[in-house]
């Protein structure tokens, strides 16, 4: 995946959006309906959810035993026994995401796996750290060579319209990143309206994000369709009007293989088969990857595998 180059800021694009809410939300209630996808079909969506699955730990007594876990879990998310019944190879989730103090024992982990490692920064979940320690937060993590950053925005730029501050932020966030890519959380759920949703995500690209991200996961509300409809829609305008490529990344909340396909298709209808790969769509999750495989054993085996074969941590 090229890196999003991010363009000056232009507020123009986007000073006069409004959202329409309730139709907003219809179109979003159409969605799980929207196809039928049973048997090998499902089972084909389910695997494809695991490849964009950016597999999560994020806890205060995360060590490294629990990281070395995660990530042998990362390099095989389904039972051996499942995939070669179904003809699989080579499956592995998209990324494993820790907090920067975990990521040198991520990468000893996943080793030659090709599996990139992801870090939280800038003061993750709530942003609220004077912005030189924020920076100094993402070079470390990049220093102990994590390959992704997902970062968080002060709110208070957004609820208060400060655009330019925002966009000053955020590049200076993105020059920190180097090479690593990064993942702008915009920690929807704080941000009182949709309205404000689509002028964030705006300026996270004209930054210079390679996904925008809904969520830390903290919030008290985190990914929802309708929120997600307007993210897409902003990646695809963005894409119309400047020809780059932004990914998205849904997080907190999706815990179920439902979840996971009707995500899949919000990214098939509106924007279309390219965001159907870990380049361009991830799903910030640590329970997920665990319904999934119920699903997978039931469609292989006729049951449901114990819970205890599929704990990660």
């Amino acid at each position: 995946m090229r890196r999003n180059p991010g363009t000056d800021l232009n507020t123009d694009s986007f000073a006069d959006i409004r959202i329409n809410t309730p139709a907003v939300e219809r179109r979003a209630a159409t969605i799980p309906a929207r196809r039928s996808l049973k048997k090998d079909h499902q089972a084909a969506w389910l695997l494809n959810a695991i490849r964009c699955i950016d597999l999560t730990t994020l806890a205060g007594d995360d060590t490294e035993a629990r990281v070395a876990r995660l990530c042998a879990k990362a390099r095989q998310p389904v039972d051996p026994e499942l995939l070669e019944a179904l003809g699989v190879t080579g499956l592995t989730t998209g990324a494993v995401c820790v907090y920067p103090t975990m990521v040198a024992a991520a990468k000893r982990a996943l080793g030659n796996s090709g599996i990139p490692v992801a870090s939280v920064a800038t003061g993750f979940p709530a942003g609220l750290m004077p912005l030189d320690l924020r920076l100094a937060e993402i070079r470390y993590a990049v220093d102990q060579g994590a390959d992704e950053i997902d970062i968080v925005i002060t709110r208070a730029h957004v609820l208060q319209a400060d655009w330019t501050a925002l966009y000053d932020e955020m590049r200076a966030m993105r020059e920190a990143c180097g090479t690593s890519r990064m993942k702008a959380i915009l920690a929807t759920g704080d941000l009182k309206s949709l309205e404000n949703v689509a002028k964030a995500s705006h300026v996270a690209m004209q930054a210079g994000s390679d996904w925008i991200k809904t969520s830390t996961g903290k919030e008290g509300v985190n990914a929802t369709l309708p929120v997600s409809l307007i993210m897409c829609r902003a990646i695809r305008d963005y894409r119309d009007q400047t020809g780059h490529i932004v990914g998205f990344k849904p997080a907190g909340g999706l815990r179920t293989a439902k979840d996971a396909l009707n995500w899949q298709i919000l990214m098939r209808e509106e924007l279309g088969r390219d965001w159907l790969s870990p380049d361009l769509f991830r799903i910030g999750a640590s329970s997920l990857l665990g319904d999934i495989e119920r699903q997978i054993s039931h469609h292989v085996t006729g049951r449901y595998a114990s819970a205890h074969r599929q704990a990660i941590a």
